[in-house]
């Protein structure tokens, strides 16, 4: 087929049956018929009405076996798409309470997210092959993301424990060797070390403490899926105390649940109110070593709470040496929605506040466990960071 032929066709592919009408010389194969119907079973069709009706009737195995034949056109992306649009067009969502349907869907994010809405609902007859979705799409995110972080972060705090005064038996030879390459004496073939390094002695209590303060809102779903993974890996490193913490107008401390980030998913709550005063004021109150301390507030910043004291909590945690970070997002969409007020004010008292994706979250976290300024980490990132504005005055009194 030529480039001009080839071009007309997925044109046509595109535009649907109205297209293949006025475009009668272009030859579609069987295949290219199906992968149409399937296009436009979805897209031919005014939002939720058409070939797939919502609903628990006679039109699930329909739906069913459309997924399953997407997925045998379609790459897996474009799959992810088609579910997302199936599901806001067509108003599938009561389907996915069937077990039957659940297992016809590409597993991804966003059908997590979902889930994790829905999660109230599903009838107990469904909710293990919901656990099941759930589970290999946090074990597929596991293999993407954990040696990433481990490299990152163990590579940091390895960095940060360097022993430079070792006992013979803590020297670490290939690193002392490579560092008096200089003083090799050719005369005696042998090589003076004057400087030894050792490996890092195996401290009494972790170097550092990392608490993950997560907003439990609708719109940051897929933020949580993230997180309760990079929570899950950091948890497992001996050298870090991690904890996670979920809020909205309440706080819910999941720390206990981080040895499977399936348990987090499903334990949380999505929607509601937010208060992110009271969230940050329960983490300040778990801070005992300020300055080994990394508190990382996951939000759109859309506070319900007492803005007032929750910059002053912000202003005293900074002073007390904390390492205070603001996540506008942890995800792979766009341009986050936020409150550009109120992430100005904290990047005024020394919040860095930005996006961030997952790639490049393990950067973050060792930047931060170096001490390094992190608005300067995001800058090299090409990270665009909240711009800086004067804040209101602080309160002089204590917190509601």
């Amino acid at each position: 087929m030529d480039h001009e032929s080839e071009r007309m066709r997925r044109w046509v592919l595109a535009l649907g049956e109205e297209a293949r009408q006025c475009c009668e010389n272009v030859l579609l194969s069987a295949e290219d018929l199906e992968m149409s119907a399937a296009l436009s079973v979805l897209y031919d069709q005014p939002e939720g009405s058409g070939g797939l009706r919502g609903g628990t009737g006679a039109s699930s195995p329909r739906v069913a076996r459309w997924l399953g034949d997407i997925r045998k056109y379609f790459p897996s992306t474009v799959v992810q798409t088609m579910q997302r649009d199936a599901f806001e067009r067509l108003k599938l969502q009561d389907m996915l309470l069937q077990p039957e349907m659940l297992d016809s869907v590409q597993p991804d994010v966003h059908l997590v997210s979902t889930l994790m809405s829905l999660n109230r609902v599903i009838p107990a007859e469904t909710r293990e092959t919901a656990r099941l979705v759930v589970r290999k799409v946090v074990d597929e995110l596991m293999k993407q993301l954990e040696e990433p972080l481990r490299t990152a972060v163990g590579g940091a705090l390895n960095r940060a424990a360097r022993n430079r005064r070792p006992r013979h038996a803590e020297i670490d030879w290939n690193r002392t060797i490579r560092a008096n390459l200089r003083h090799w004496q050719a005369e005696y073939r042998t090589l003076v070390p004057q400087t030894l390094i050792g490996y890092g002695r195996k401290a009494r209590r972790p170097q550092r403490e990392i608490i993950l303060c997560i907003d439990q809102s609708g719109s940051m779903a897929a933020s949580i899926v993230y997180s309760s993974i990079f929570g899950a890996v950091m948890a497992s490193l001996p050298a870090v105390r991690t904890r996670l913490v979920a809020f909205d107008t309440s706080v819910a401390d999941l720390t206990e649940e981080l040895h499977d980030p399936v348990d987090i998913l499903f334990g949380v709550q999505l929607g509601g109110g937010t208060d992110i005063n009271r969230a940050v004021g329960y983490c300040q109150s778990l801070i005992r070593d300020p300055r080994n301390t990394i508190l990382v507030l996951i939000s759109d910043l859309y506070e319900g709470g007492v803005e007032r004291n929750l910059l002053q909590r912000a202003a005293e945690l900074v002073q007390s040496g904390v390492q205070f970070i603001a996540l506008l997002a942890l995800s792979n969409e766009g341009r986050p929605f936020y409150d550009r007020d109120l992430a100005a004010k904290l990047a005024a008292l020394g919040v860095p506040s930005f996006a961030c994706t997952p790639d490049v979250f393990p950067g973050m976290m060792a930047a931060a466990i170096r001490r390094e300024d992190v608005n300067l980490w995001a800058a090299r990132q090409g990270i665009v960071a909240t711009p800086v504005a004067t804040p209101d005055a602080m309160p002089a009194g204590g917190h509601d």
